[in-house]
């Protein structure tokens, strides 16, 4: 089972990575595998799989790309779990996003 909510807060810089002001604070909570806390911070690390592929699909590179997205739009993403018991990503971003990419009116 996965849930996934969001809520809006307003975070005050000392607080947090992402700029001061409005931000939206996105979970997603799942009851799979998990994983044991030393390894959330690895889990973001690009091929990184904590279970050989003869146990789990994949490539290692999901949420290598969640977290370079986050960190693209301001924000921060972070992971928590317990094995056999799921994890819960979370992801803050800010509300206003503030690009310096070049927008093509085309």
């Amino acid at each position: 089972m996965v849930k996934v909510s969001a809520e809006v807060l307003e975070v005050d810089a000392s607080l947090s990575l992402v700029r001061p002001g409005p931000t939206c604070r996105i979970t997603i909570a799942d009851n799979g595998i998990g994983f044991a806390a030393k390894y959330q911070d690895s889990i973001f690390d690009l091929f990184e799989r904590l279970h050989g592929r003869d146990e789990f699909e994949g490539t290692g590179i999901g949420l290598a790309i969640c977290r370079k997205v986050a960190e693209r739009h301001g924000g921060t993403i972070t992971a928590e779990g317990r094995p056999g018991q799921g994890a819960v990503i979370t992801i803050i971003l800010p509300v206003d996003q503030v690009s310096d990419l070049p927008i093509d009116p085309n």
